[in-house]
């Protein structure tokens, strides 16, 4: 019997590896009935569907709670195909060069310091809410121009818009308003005084010569906090909690710095903080051996995709933080893969190098819990001392 594949309990499990591991091998696109779409658990398939916006869109809905409402493209540029989709990205692209990330790695680092230097290593703490949820939250803030007297708000506002992705309800749907109000202020502001951040690169965008809207400039503020704040949160705390299981490797890295680029990689890949995303077929086609039919909802298991053996090889469901060869989806790929890849990649990196400088034996007193997600893969309550 398949698991409640829509449930965001099951996502969160103990057993979700387990399942998708079964389904990729007996039945790699699987109709669920209940859920009203195909789930596809291979990395060919995942790809495939990526790489064919024109037979695959956007538009419909990307979350599995998506098919159950009407979507707009205003609510976010992850609902935009192309040749659409291309002129919007490239309103906020110029925010996320190699080159600008780059350049904003003096600035991640005295961010990641602040935060470590307010932590006491002999207290146990959560990791998530001292370590990993303050550092990328504090630069997408940075990024975005929000005051620092701010910013504990927006860690309420980004948790709640992602809680309503999955389940809305009346608390969170409430806070996501007050998101929108707080947004609208602030781009009115930046209409009337312009600054050097990615609001005032909105409020000055145009595309085929008109302005954005109001509702689109809401729709880019929305997805520039959640993806720039909530996926790399999950990366960092996972990858902590997957370095102290892996005591070996975790040494490995601290003696050779060399390693750090390919743990990055695989924390992120082992990580997947995006569990899934959807597309809806514009045409009949065959995906394996199973025929899609236009108008079908097809959901691709990023978190499968990223243990495909027939990819990373027998070791795929295990940590290596020397794995040669990581093709992984965690950002997706083609037109929709993500903008803030190399930022996220960036603070990690930062991260774990100035948290191992100082604690390279930190103790996991308590893995904590996943919190239940149909998109996100996020744990919270992991309980640790960073000095043991």
């Amino acid at each position: 019997m398949t698991a409640a594949l829509d449930d965001p309990a099951f996502w969160a499990g103990d057993h979700v590896e387990t399942e998708l591991a079964r389904l990729r091998l007996e039945s790699p696109v699987y109709w669920y009935e209940a859920g009203r779409f195909w789930l596809l658990t291979r990395h060919a398939d995942v790809l495939a569907v990526s790489k064919d916006p024109a037979t695959f869109c956007s538009s419909k809905g990307v979350l599995m709670a998506d098919r159950d409402r009407t979507v707009a493209a205003a609510d976010s540029i992850l609902y935009v195909d192309p040749p659409v989709h291309s002129r919007y990205r490239k309103l906020v692209s110029t925010g996320f060069t190699a080159r600008r990330v780059a350049s904003l790695e003096e600035q991640v680092r005295r961010l990641a310091c602040e935060v470590l230097d307010a932590i006491d290593p002999d207290v146990e703490l959560d990791m998530v809410e001292s370590i990993a949820a303050p550092l990328p939250l504090l630069v997408i803030a940075e990024l975005l121009g929000v005051p620092a007297s701010d910013r504990d708000q927006f860690r309420v506002w980004s948790d709640a818009v992602m809680e309503a992705a999955s389940q809305i309800t009346d608390e969170n749907a409430l806070l996501a308003l007050e998101l929108m109000d707080y947004f609208t202020t602030a781009l009115q502001e930046r209409t009337d005084t312009p600054r050097d951040d990615l609001l005032s690169v909105l409020v000055s965008a145009e595309v085929d010569g008109d302005r954005l809207t109001l509702g689109e400039q809401l729709g880019f503020c929305m997805t520039l906090l959640v993806a720039g704040n909530e996926t790399t949160r999950s990366a960092i705390s996972g990858g902590l909690v997957a370095l102290a299981d892996q005591a070996e490797q975790r040494s490995r890295l601290v003696g050779d710095s060399t390693l750090m680029s390919a743990a990055v990689e695989e924390v992120l890949r082992w990580v997947t903080p995006i569990a899934a995303m959807a597309r809806t077929a514009t045409a009949d086609v065959v995906i394996g051996d199973e025929k899609i039919a236009a108008g079908d909802y097809v959901v691709m298991a990023y978190l499968s995709a990223n243990r495909d053996e027939a990819v990373f090889g027998a070791g795929a469901a295990s940590f290596d933080i020397s794995r040669s060869a990581n093709p992984h989806l965690t950002f997706g790929i083609g037109e929709h893969f993500c903008l803030g890849a190399s930022l996220a990649r960036l603070e990690t990196r930062v991260l774990l190098e100035e948290l191992l400088s100082r604690w390279p034996s930190y103790e996991i007193r308590k893995p904590g819990e996943r919190i239940p997600s149909t998109l996100m893969r996020q744990r919270r309550d992991v309980r640790a001392v960073m000095s043991p």
